[in-house]
């Protein structure tokens, strides 16, 4: 697939919900790959409860804080990297909108719509704009250095060198897959 503007990057969470049930958890991401992501990286990862509080800071003081904290620090979670020209808005439109009820209705194909259960364990996480992203990823994935990404990864990926791993489940660079594989960006 060739991209004509850069990639954007965006941070996708499969909740506890979904990961829970594997059945669901290869549905949406068969949707991420059906839906011309590109995956730039990936994590299976369980928070403790102060990642949670420390990620929903935010959200402090809210009636619905304490109950999301608790659930996403409930067990297993999958975190990916994706990227696409637009990423973020193409992400939460796959997602649907935050609320089951309202996804059930108005994006019945999306996933909360599908997978959604209540309007916090509604399947999905991503962010909101680009500036969230950063911050997002870089909770998830510190070892994820984005300038380095542009600098070299994400112009071979634009151009079409992507190709997908089955078992590392990320598109990986094809020209690059030994240095890739061996000299991922990390922060020092």
């Amino acid at each position: 697939r060739l991209a004509k503007a850069p990639l954007q990057v965006t941070l996708a969470v499969i909740k506890p919900d979904a990961v829970a049930h594997p059945l669901v958890l290869q549905a949406v991401h068969e949707k991420i790959l059906e839906n011309q992501f590109l995956i730039v990286r990936s994590k299976d990862l369980v928070w403790r409860r102060e990642d949670s509080e420390r990620f929903y800071a935010e959200h402090a003081g809210r009636f619905f804080y304490r109950r999301l904290v608790e659930f996403m620090s409930s067990g297993p979670m999958r975190a990916y990297i994706l990227a696409h020209e637009e990423a973020i808005s193409r992400w939460r439109a796959l997602m649907g909108p935050t609320k089951v009820f309202r996804a059930r209705y108005t994006a019945p194909d999306s996933i909360r719509g599908i997978y959604g259960l209540t309007d916090t364990r509604n399947t999905t996480h991503g962010s909101d704009s680009p500036e969230s992203a950063s911050r997002e990823i870089a909770s998830f994935f510190p070892e994820f250095m984005e300038r380095e990404w542009r600098e070299w990864e994400e112009p071979l990926l634009r151009s079409g060198h992507a190709q997908y791993d089955r078992h590392k489940h990320v598109h990986i660079v094809k020209i690059w897959n030994r240095v890739l594989d061996e000299n991922t960006y990390m922060r020092s």
